[in-house]
């Protein structure tokens, strides 16, 4: 598996784009906690260094990177929270998260790398869907690095209030301890309650 690049960018810019934006979103699988989505516009001739899919790096690696995308890039991270994972599903609402970090960007983009294999349907951008995105498109990588910095600090502080889930350590997905905690310490205001192992909790009548 290489690292990615900028050969996607490369395309749209010889298409005739100008500002491409990378898409990516994190928490689809938690069971707590909003769902995250970044944005991020490169500058070819100024690129962050040690960028990667944020799964193949280290925390320290992540932060380190996360400064220099703040610095080096156009960049916007947006999220959808648990009522509307709830009451959308989890794949609109994820969807909402990235364009809103899309709409936050400024200056627009006029193209999009979108991680996965759909385009959030109200975006007024073209765009094109990229599977595995974040380990071929640097736009995307940097995307998921940002996403999953914010998210993971959302709930490290959500865990300082409710604590026993360990959120600071699974971030909301379901390990053995958020598991057990569930059904010990009950369903928090965090929680999604659409989401199978919660919903069965809270209606164990």
């Amino acid at each position: 598996m290489n690292d990615p690049d900028l050969l996607l960018e490369d395309a749209a810019r010889a298409r005739g784009y100008l500002r491409i934006a990378g898409v990516d979103e994190v928490g689809r699988g938690p069971l707590a906690g909003p769902v995250t989505a970044a944005a991020v516009i490169l500058d070819p001739d100024n690129l962050p260094v040690g960028l990667n899919d944020s799964k193949k790096l280290s925390a320290k690696r992540r932060a380190l990177a996360e400064a220099e995308i703040q610095t080096r890039a156009v960049w916007a991270v947006a999220h959808a929270s648990v009522e509307e994972i709830d009451q959308l599903n989890i794949l609109r609402a994820s969807h909402l998260a990235m364009q809103r970090a899309v709409e936050a960007l400024d200056p627009p983009p006029d193209f999009l790398l979108v991680d996965g294999n759909l385009i959030p349907r109200d975006l007024a951008i073209p765009a094109e869907a990229v599977i595995k995105g974040d380990g071929k498109s640097l736009s995307i990588a940097a995307a998921s690095i940002l996403a999953k910095e914010c998210r993971d600090r959302i709930m490290v502080d959500l865990a300082q209030q409710f604590p026993g889930y360990g959120w600071e350590k699974n971030a909301g997905y379901p390990s053995k301890q958020h598991r057990e905690a569930l059904v010990k310490l009950g369903v928090t205001p965090h929680h999604r309650r659409s989401f199978k192992p919660v919903h069965n909790i809270l209606y164990q009548e």
